[in-house]
């Protein structure tokens, strides 16, 4: 039974992840939604409030963070595990957003590729696809 409710804990987690994602425009303020998905090379660089796009994307690094947490500890049952993961969310925002309020502030047509990379960090849980098969290839070894 006990496996079930894991599955469905699973389930509800991921499509938290994938809501998310698919409402992206309506819940987060984020003007290189848009700007990416068309010819950026060629376009002027979008109008942005820095403050408010920094909170939103944080806001959402938190929600993926959270929700994987949750996966990583539902697959691992392993609280130290957990804790680690948090350990590096928490070093790579700093890094990432870093970079990211870099990018913002100073746009360059020469590093808008870098910065799409950056900010793909930031708003998609990349980390998630990172960590999980890692703890796994570590719980095989250990």
């Amino acid at each position: 039974m006990r496996s079930l409710i894991t599955y469905l804990l699973l389930f509800v987690l991921f499509g938290l992840l994938i809501l998310i994602r698919a409402f992206e425009q309506d819940l987060f303020y984020d003007p290189y939604l848009s700007f990416f998905k068309s010819d950026y090379l060629h376009m002027d660089y979008p109008r942005r409030e820095i403050l408010k796009l920094t909170l939103f994307t944080t806001l959402r690094f938190v929600l993926n963070t959270l929700i994987s947490l949750g996966i990583i500890y539902l697959f691992f049952r392993d609280k130290s595990i957990v804790k680690f993961s948090l350990f590096i969310y928490v070093i790579a925002y700093v890094i990432l957003i870093g970079f990211f309020l870099y990018f913002v502030i100073h746009p360059r047509k020469e590093d808008y590729y870098l910065f799409f990379n950056f900010r793909r960090f930031l708003i998609q849980p990349i980390f998630l696809i990172l960590l999980v098969p890692a703890f796994y290839y570590y719980k095989l070894k250990s």
